[in-house]
């Protein structure tokens, strides 16, 4: 064999050799995806979906306050008529189109998809049969925000809409910005998990949906806080740096269950110390946050999901509580009660009672 054939035929050798070490590679990391269970993903927009063995795993809530806004508006509008619109799956829909952006062409989006729906040329369900991700998008966002919007009774009148409410009492004087995620020293460095709403000593904090008190105490970090389940399970609501000597609402304590709307506690600014009752927080705030769970595992530890819930805070100022001072105490209590089936299904359910339908005549 001459030299330039020698040359050309090593070439060639070479080539093959790599090739096969690629094909070896590529089937490797197949086998390893597979071995470690099922998984979905996407990246758009810097947002990732993760859904893994059979539960989800991460939520990157890029919901807009305009977005949110919308979506009710239409829920509301088409309540009780022949084509009703969920909020949550319109939201789930449009995430599905833009990868969870929710710009001004989501919105755009989103409109042409509530008049097709509104006018019934098309269900939910026809709309979304070949989007992928709409199914993670619609679990993901039910657990944000499934409990805010349904039915209840105020002033003993039916009333369908907004049944969660603003974190703090209506006419109190606050603060805020957008600060999740930014960097936290005391301890050890972490993230900002929750969202601060600067204001004044003994303001009172009102519980944003129904659910059971789960936490309750003093937490080194957030030092007098309270942690409140949703009934579904699905959010946990924290809200954190109350009032020294008198950070609770009277009678509260582990196991009770409040109602949206309800005064639960004060704001103040007790924490950073592993010593109870003490005001290490420079600014007084109330710090609140939203954590999803989809797996009990996830409820403490490294894969805690937290959410910003800024854009939720903003929506959530369409539905004010006020609150009056009881006269002769440091206690404040809610001017307009409702009554949320929600509360009224778990009491039933702890109770072991079952609702039965009327006999007909």
């Amino acid at each position: 064999m001459d030299k330039g054939r020698q040359i050309g035929f090593l070439g060639w050798l070479k080539r093959g050799i790599l090739a096969e070490c690629l094909l070896v590679t590529l089937f490797t990391a197949v086998f390893i995806v597979q071995k470690r269970g099922s998984a979905a993903r996407e990246s758009a927009s810097g947002n990732v979906l993760t859904i893994e063995n059979d539960y989800i795993k991460w939520v990157d809530f890029t919901v807009s306050y305009e977005a949110l806004c919308k979506a009710y508006e239409w829920d509301v509008k088409t309540h009780g008529t022949e084509h009703e619109i969920n909020w949550v799956e319109l939201l789930a829909y449009t995430a599905a189109r833009t990868g969870g952006t929710f710009d001004n062409n989501a919105l755009k989006i989103m409109e042409k998809a509530a008049k097709t729906l509104s006018d019934g040329d098309k269900t939910i369900e026809e709309m979304t049969s070949d989007m992928k991700y709409y199914s993670y998008y619609e679990e993901a966002y039910d657990a944000a925000v499934g409990g805010l919007v349904g039915e209840y009774q105020a002033e003993g009148k039916p009333a369908y809409g907004l049944k969660g409410y603003f974190p703090l009492a209506q006419g109190f004087d606050y603060t805020h910005y957008d600060d999740f995620g930014v960097s936290r020293s005391y301890g050890y460095k972490r993230q900002h998990l929750g969202h601060d709403m600067m204001g004044l000593v003994g303001t009172p904090i009102i519980a944003v949906e129904s659910g059971v008190v789960e936490a309750l105490g003093w937490n080194q970090y957030g030092g007098w806080r309270i942690g409140i389940r949703s009934f579904d399970g699905k959010r946990y609501y924290y809200y954190a740096h109350l009032r020294q000597n008198y950070p609770y609402a009277e009678g509260l304590e582990e196991g009770s269950i409040v109602t949206a709307g309800d005064v639960i506690g004060y704001m103040g600014h007790t924490g950073y110390s592993t010593k109870e009752n003490v005001n290490n927080i420079e600014i007084t705030h109330l710090h609140w946050g939203l954590q999803l769970i989809f797996d009990e595992s996830q409820k403490e530890g490294n894969n805690e999901i937290w959410i910003d819930v800024y854009p939720l805070t903003r929506f959530l100022a369409k539905h004010t509580q006020a609150a009056a001072k009881v006269e002769g105490t440091k206690e404040w209590r809610r001017t307009t009660d409702i009554v949320d089936p929600a509360v009224e299904e778990y009491e039933a359910g702890r109770a072991g009672e079952t609702k039965l339908p009327l006999e007909e005549n």
